[in-house]
């Protein structure tokens, strides 16, 4: 007779886990997918273009120029001494990072559901992937900024970096993570009310409004103050200024709030993210 042998499985997959069961793990087994993933978004942007990569500068210096005649030259709204071209593209390359995860974020579901109902994979994996590569993008556009700065200090342009420029990697984890986190919590809602993704692209062309993009905080009048204090992203974009150009002020209390607040909304974006994998095949 025969005694088969229970059968043993190095892998199972269930939808059921605890709440705060990230699957960290997991995620590290899964990383050439994730890098797979990443090649995939840089490869398809731009593949049959001419310039390729290059519309990663080429498109922050047209913003640059467009900002500085606008809100330069015809608004006449200062710099604190800072050179408009380092000023403006500074702002508009930090901007566009945060919007880009953000934006990659919150399409997830919708926009992988033909292969998430297919293949099992940490459906985690994807914004993580869309993250890297908009670090990646941003890194290019960084490049550039550094051959800006170290021309206008050759020139004797009153800019001077300070040692708290080395921080700035801890800066990116900081704006990729805030984008990112509020990006889940969209992508977790719109698979349900879709609506939603057309208030987020409204709000993130107000938000630029209310943020110390184009304008330095010093700029905004005193009473309004307070309410840059809850834009999360108001004290890295002075931060970034300060470290780079040493211009500008950011209060201790602006700071802790926006740090709060990421680590607030990665984690209740992770939350929604997790629950909403389980049933969204049924809703989309």
């Amino acid at each position: 007779m025969v005694i088969m042998e229970p059968e043993q499985w190095d892998l199972t997959v269930s939808s059921r886990h605890k709440l705060l069961d990230f699957k960290l793990r997991e995620l590290i087994r899964y990383r050439d997918l994730i890098l797979m993933f990443f090649w995939r978004d840089f490869v398809t942007v731009y593949k049959q273009t001419v310039l390729g990569p290059l519309w990663y500068i080429i498109s922050p210096l047209c913003s640059t120029l467009v900002y500085a005649f606008a809100f330069g030259n015809i608004a006449g709204i200062g710099t604190d001494g800072i050179p408009s071209l380092l000023f403006y593209y500074g702002g508009t390359m930090l901007w566009t990072y945060f919007s880009t995860c953000l934006n990659s974020a919150s399409g997830i579901f919708l926009a992988n559901a033909d292969t998430f109902g297919k293949v099992y994979f940490p459906r985690l994996a994807v914004p993580i992937a869309t993250t890297f590569s908009s670090l990646f993008k941003m890194l290019i556009q960084f490049a550039m900024l550094m051959v800006f700065l170290v021309y206008f200090i050759a020139t004797g342009s009153p800019v001077r970096p300070s040692a708290s420029a080395l921080l700035f990697p801890l800066m990116l984890l900081w704006l990729g993570a805030l984008g990112t986190g509020v990006g889940m919590i969209f992508s977790a809602l719109t698979t349900k009310y879709r609506d939603l993704s057309h208030v987020l692209a409204l709000g993130l062309q107000l938000a630029m409004y209310i943020t110390p993009v184009v304008y330095p905080l010093s700029q905004v009048p005193e009473n309004f103050r307070i309410y840059f204090y809850f834009n999360p992203v108001s004290a890295p974009m002075e931060l970034f200024r300060i470290w780079f150009y040493g211009v500008g002020t950011v209060p201790n209390e602006m700071i802790m709030i926006s740090l709060v607040s990421t680590a607030v909304i990665v984690f209740v974006g992770l939350i929604l993210f997790y629950q909403t994998e389980r049933t969204f095949m049924d809703v989309i």
